[in-house]
């Protein structure tokens, strides 16, 4: 299952789980992306493959499936992103810092083809200019995220222009775009105005603010009530 890549393409949510019983919770509560993540380990951490596999058949095609394949080192890139691509899952998620070579990320790009999607911490301060060298790559899509999840939202980090460049830059060049980083719902109709493909959420949907913590599926409930309503309007 793949997301649609148009500029007509509703706005949808994400929701990182850490075991089969929260993608269930999430597909219960009609979640649209399903993202298999491990809190305990940093804004990236990786679950097992094994654990990957069990998310996506727990899914069963209810919902787009992708994991994370952590933050690997350059030279460790390709495998890591290949290693998770052999569950089956729908989307490769891969931490990126800046200025990779163009041969890394290609090697990258190669090892998902169609399924690779770089996640571009807001620390860094990427903008527009990151996208071109992810689709001359090979990438399907691009996010920003936060990489210290100290209460800090992606909001906080970068301006609204910024923002929006880059997602009017994915949609340029063909790319999905994702925006996440400790999102509340609150943050959905600010964000929802950059038109990105998918917003991305984990703590904001858990019991006490906490991603260490379990989805609440009021939250959930609550998150996809606050999408429709700001569809409709």
């Amino acid at each position: 299952m793949t997301l649609p890549q148009t500029a007509s393409a509703p706005l949808r949510l994400l929701v990182s789980v850490r075991d089969p019983g929260e993608a269930e919770c999430a597909c219960a509560a009609g979640l649209d992306l399903v993202d298999a993540k491990d809190p305990e380990r940093g804004a990236l951490g990786a679950l097992p493959p094994a654990v990957v596999g069990a998310i996506r058949a727990r899914v069963a095609g209810r919902a787009v499936t992708s994991a994370v394949a952590g933050e690997p080192e350059a030279a460790d890139l390709a495998a890591a992103v290949r290693a998770m691509a052999e569950t089956g899952i729908d989307y490769v998620k891969v931490a990126l810092r800046p200025d990779l070579p163009a041969a890394i990320l290609a090697e990258a790009a190669a090892a998902a083809p169609g399924r690779l999607i770089a996640v571009l911490f807001a620390e860094d301060g990427p903008g527009a200019a990151a996208v071109a060298p992810l689709a001359a790559a090979g990438f399907a899509g691009a996010m920003i995220d936060t990489a210290a999840k100290d209460g800090r939202r992606l909001p906080d980090l970068l301006a609204a222009d910024r923002l929006a460049g880059f997602t009017a830059a994915c949609r340029a060049h063909g790319l999905l775009s994702g925006l996440a980083g400790s999102l509340a719902i609150r943050d959905i109709p600010a964000l929802a105005a950059h038109r990105p493909d998918y917003l991305g959420f984990r703590g904001g949907l858990c019991r006490a603010d906490d991603r260490r913590l379990g989805l609440d599926p009021d939250r959930l409930a609550e998150a996809v009530r606050a999408l429709a309503a700001r569809e409709a309007a």
